[in-house]
């Protein structure tokens, strides 16, 4: 039984985890080769998000998580996406 006031799941319906490895933040930008604020800008977050995540003050969760994890890999996926959008 479902106490929610919104949707609840259907009884047969599948979950899925998805384990996003932990990234460090600065390498990430430093690889890169953009200042805090430019890379800040780029992934469309706050600079001081992304001071938080750089000092180890907050991990980053959820999209910015996936998406950091994503240019861990491919440094140059953001301005790929970036100037195909032009």
């Amino acid at each position: 039984m479902c106490d929610s006031k919104f949707a609840c799941p259907a009884k047969d319906s599948v979950t899925h985890q998805v384990r996003v490895p932990s990234v460090d933040v600065a390498a990430i930008r430093t690889r890169i080769g953009l200042s805090r604020a430019q890379f800040a800008r780029s992934i469309g977050v706050a600079k001081g998000s992304l001071l938080n995540w750089e000092h180890g003050r907050r991990p980053p969760t959820g999209p910015a998580k996936v998406l950091l994890a994503m240019l861990e890999k491919r440094p140059s996926l953001v301005s790929e996406l970036l100037f195909a959008a032009r």
